[in-house]
Order: structure tokens, then sequence, then C-alpha cells
């Protein structure tokens, strides 16, 4: 045999051993390796990006950070913190580039929140409006499912409210129905970069007749290790009741969030919504909202024909008068569902018109509680299964509702409430939900509670559910609340296998 040959067979061989190539062929046609069936393994490494919380001088934001009690990340100890984003850049400078003998001063010290244990929630606080944005990363055993959610109780003022949010993973691509460009909000978009490069990002804004001119949303640049908010009506000069943000990256990654204040009702996160899609669950509208908006967005170059269904109680019904919606390519579509659930709790099921997959769609809700001086505003963007793990965090002794939605099948979920972040033994409960409804509980307690606790939701068996978990907290006579949504963790991933028979290599 040449050398030649020799060489690229051996090369073929080792290429199969890093790809994890299902099979290789010698000359001659044998099969020399066959791949293992792919396995699924916990993750070793997860990030996380918690946008700046400060909008008034009365806020008060508390941290709640979680790994799920059975996570098992390669069986390491591991490490889960978050630290203020202003920390050094990996050659040791601040991100504002400032001399190189201030590298001791500008070591990021002592991380703001630190998780020491599988199945217990650590805490931590920060006051006022100049709270930095947060960076973290969890590794080994704290990194499948790690969760942290970031509360804010602004008591006050035009910022007035409780604003919740699931810190997120980075990314390079964001889609946020149910913003405004109108002169009663005040919409801004959190950009935070995780990394010691800079990102270059774009924000396209689409209003009821389609993109809305901006020539200022284009290569907004956040520095590493920084946090950029950008205030949404800056960016165009048209001013619109129902808005889509679309935040892309030219390079590198971010986090994004929309951070939203509306006068005289009050104020919350937006969280993006689920990719694209001809189908699409928005679960948890409380069961006493007395004003809902459903905000879609068509982003390719077909119109979508869409049903509308609020899956309550007992069963799906249609709107009256909403019983679809039309929405333009590329045009934001908004309609007013008024006080839809009647007192019961609900979800929305979007599905399209006719048969097939449908025209791909986002979503979200705008949700009001109350009336006259004591409403209250929160968002539900649409959301994927819980699938086989999900967890939601800073859950209290009271105030917390979770809302399970099954659109299809009827499902069994497995809830779990951790221990406390200051004591207390995890609870357990097993529910039903049947197909087409939706099921509000108050979720689990530990018993012996103290501080704050998380909630796990596991698919036991049966179709897809859908979740969120409404926090309430009764502050000057106002019901303020935030709602936040559970999406399937990730926290483990399929790793293929490979075996190789080195005889091809010949004598």
């Amino acid at each position: 045999m040449k050398s030649s040959s020799l060489s690229l067979i051996a090369g073929t061989v080792a290429l199969a051993a890093v790809t994890g190539f299902a099979a290789l062929t010698a000359p001659g046609g044998g099969e020399v390796a066959q791949a293992k069936a792919a396995t699924r393994l916990p993750v070793e490494r997860s990030s996380l990006l918690c946008p700046s919380p400060g909008l008034s001088d009365l806020a008060e934001t508390t941290y709640t950070s979680v790994t799920p009690a059975d996570s098992s990340g390669g069986g390491e100890a591991g490490t889960a913190e978050l630290q203020n984003s202003t920390a050094t850049t990996a050659d040791g400078g601040k991100k504002d580039g400032k001399d190189q003998k201030d590298k001791k001063k500008a070591d990021p010290g002592k991380p703001v929140l630190s998780l020491k244990e599988p199945g217990k929630p650590a805490t931590a606080e920060a006051s006022g409006s100049d709270a930095p944005a947060l960076v973290g990363t969890a590794t080994g055993r704290l990194a499948p499912g790690w969760t942290t959610q970031q509360t804010t109780m602004v008591e006050a003022g035009g910022a007035r409210g409780l604003l919740g949010v699931s810190c997120t993973r980075p990314g390079t691509n964001y889609w946020f129905p149910a913003a405004s460009t109108a002169k009663s909000r005040e919409d801004y978009v959190h950009l935070t970069n995780p990394d010691d490069t800079a990102a270059v990002a774009d924000i396209e804004l689409y209003g009821p007749d389609g993109s809305l001119k901006s020539d200022v949303g284009e290569g907004i640049t956040v520095p590493a290790h920084s946090s950029v908010p950008v205030l949404i009506s800056t960016l165009t000069s048209e001013a619109a009741e129902d808005v889509t943000v679309h935040v892309t990256t030219r390079t590198g990654r971010v986090g994004a969030v929309v951070r939203s204040a509306e006068d005289g009702v009050g104020s919350d996160w937006l969280a993006a919504s689920v990719d694209p899609s001809g189908t699409l669950v928005l679960p948890g509208i409380p069961a006493d909202a007395t004003s809902v908006r459903l905000v879609v967005f068509a982003p390719g170059d077909g119109d979508a024909d869409l049903k509308v269904k609020l899956l309550g109680k007992t069963g799906a019904i249609s709107p009256v008068g909403h019983e679809d919606i039309h929405v333009k390519s590329r045009m934001t579509a908004g309609i007013d569902l008024k006080d839809i659930t009647k007192n019961e709790p609900g979800s929305l099921l979007l599905t399209p018109t006719g048969n097939g997959k449908g025209t791909p769609v986002v979503a979200a809700l705008r949700v009001v509680r109350g009336s006259g001086a004591k409403q209250e505003v929160a968002y539900i963007p649409a959301t994927g299964p819980v699938g086989a793990r999900a967890t939601v965090a800073d859950n209290r002794d009271k105030g917390s509702v979770l809302s399970l939605t099954a659109p299809g099948a009827t499902a069994t979920v497995k809830v779990t409430a951790s221990a406390g972040s200051g004591g207390g033994e995890q609870a357990v409960k097993e529910y039903t939900v049947k197909g087409g409804t939706t099921l509000a509980v108050t979720p689990p307690v530990p018993s012996g509670l103290k501080g704050g606790y998380a909630l796990t939701v596991r698919t036991e068996s049966g179709g897809p559910v859908h979740a969120a978990r409404t926090l309430t907290v009764t502050q000057n006579g106002v019901q303020m609340f935030t709602v936040q949504t559970l999406a399937d963790d990730h926290g483990t991933v399929e790793v293929p296998a490979a075996e190789q028979d080195l005889s091809v290599l010949g004598d």
C-alpha cells in the first residue's frame, strides 16, 4: 500500500473518531467502524444573563438562582456564579479601556450570587437605579437546568410595578411582539454581552403597516462584558401601539429582553417569543384579567390566517368576534380580547385555519389586572412545552399560581418545590391536565419554608404541556404581578458515539 493512501485512510479514521461518523468504509467496500446509538448526557456548562434592573431609585431587586436537585453534570462539583457585567475582560483590562495599572482595581471580586448545591436556591439583593446587569456561568453538576429569576419591586412613580424576568441564555436572534412606540409607553431593549469581545447588533421594528423606518437601529455596538439599553421610540419617528422588535447580531452573542413601562398602568419585562411557528401556545392568563391584548407578527413572505381559542378550565372556546386573525406578511397585528377569561384561568392557542403547518408567526400577550389607579400590567410571550424538565425560581410562601396547559392529549406532570433558600424540605405533587384545558393550581410549598424556592415541572406522560407561573405581591392596595413562562431547560444534550476498527490500516 502506498504511503499516501495509508495517510488518507488514517486521517479519515481520525475524523470519524472526532465527529462520530456512523460508519467508515475501507477500499473494497468493507465496513470497519460502526457508531453506537447516540446517548443523552448532562450539559457541562451553562450561561445566564440578567439585564440591569435599574429604572428607579425606589427599585428593590431580588435574584433567586437554582439548579434542580436531580442534576448530575458529569459528577463534578462545579460552580454557578453571577457577577457584575463590568468584570474585567480576558486580558485583564477594564471594559472602558483604562490603564493597565488599574488591573487590581478592575478585579471583579466577590460574585453577586454563588450557588453551592443543586436543589437549594441562593439569593441576592440590589437596590436603586444603578444596579448593573449580571453575567454568569455554571459548570459541572450545577450546569444542567441552571435557572435564575430577577424580580424587582417599584412601589411608586411612573415605573411602578412588579417586574420579573427569567435571566436569558446568550443568543443571536430574538423576537418581541407586544412592544410599543406609543407616547404612553417607554420601552427599552436591553442588550447584554457576556463575552470578551464586542458584539454588534441590529434592531428592526415592525408596526401595523410594516417596517418602521430607522437608520440608528443598525450596527449597535455592545462592548465586552457590558449591557446597553436602547429606548425603542428613539429608533423611529413613528408612534405605534403594537410593535414587533427583532434583535439579531452581526457578530458575537447577546442576551436580549424588553423592559416596558406604561403611564398609569405599570411596568414589567417582555421576554422573547418562541421561534416562529404555525401553532403557538400562550399560557397562564390570570382569571381576573381585566384586559388582554394579543399581538402577532408574521416574519415570512406569506400572510398568516389563524384560529384563536381560549383553553379554559373545562375546554376550548372561541372568543366572540375574534375567532380568527389575519396577519399580513411583515406586519404586526393586534386584537383586544378584553376580559376574555371571565374569572377563569386560561391560555391562548393559535392554530392555522387551513390544513398543514401554516405560516410561521410569533406572538405575545399584554395582560392587565385591576382598574383605575390600581391597574398593573404583565406580558406573556408564546412559549414551547416544558418537555423533560423546566424550572422557575423566586416563589414565595404566598402569591404563586402555576398554570398548566395541555393543548393536545391529556398529560400528567410532576411538580417539585425545592428546598427554601433559608431552609425547608422539598415537596412533590403530581397533576393531570386534561387535553384542551388549562389547570391553574396553587403549587406545593416546601415544609418548614424559609426564604424563596423554585418550582420544577417534569412531563411524566401524555401530550405536551405548556406552563407559566404568576407571582403576585400586593403593595399599597395594588395587586402587582408578573408572569414567567416555563420551557424545557435542555439540561441534557445528545452525544453521538463511534467505534473504530484500525485494521483498515492493513499490515
